[in-house]
């Protein structure tokens, strides 16, 4: 509990304070970085395709050919539930994807891409790797590699956080 006069540091008391450079802080370093490709990312998706980052998720994942219901797009893409009916919704409307009944839950929909939306998903996977490889020209292999196993490292822990 707060009390006033008394230091609190993550509940322990009579630590000494521990300075934030916000520079230095983990959670915003990958927040920054991640904030600046995904803009750039979705300025290209949006000019050249229409589509805004949560709707090409989505076609990235049911561009691997398995139809998939909304739970687990949100599952898989790490989006919240309404960001991903969204993002359903307007491809829907675009005939990008469509909307087969589940055969066992009445209430879900298996979704996956129409002949339309494979077209359009077969003409942006060039992009998408082409802005990958511009990224990933910053990084050795041994340092792509690592990343890659930190980025796994933190996404566990950050989904185990307790």
């Amino acid at each position: 509990m707060y009390e006033p006069g008394k230091r609190h540091f993550g509940g322990l008391q009579g630590m000494a304070a521990k300075k934030l450079n916000l520079d230095d802080f983990l959670p915003y370093r990958l927040s920054v970085a991640s904030n600046a490709l995904s803009s750039r990312i979705a300025a290209e998706y949006q000019n050249r395709f229409g589509l805004k980052i949560p709707e090409w998720r989505l076609m990235a994942v049911l561009g691997e050919g398995v139809p998939r219901t909304q739970r687990e797009l949100v599952a898989i893409t790490h989006m919240d539930k309404v960001t991903v009916n969204r993002a359903a919704k307007a491809l829907a409307d675009r005939q990008l994807i469509a909307r087969q009944a589940h055969a066992v839950d009445g209430r879900s929909h298996h979704l996956e891409l129409t002949q339309t939306g494979r077209s359009l998903y077969d003409a942006i996977v060039p992009a998408a790797l082409a802005a990958e490889e511009k990224l990933e020209s910053a990084l050795t292999r041994d340092e792509r590699a690592t990343l890659m196993k930190i980025l796994v490292k933190l996404l566990a822990t950050a989904e185990n956080y307790a």
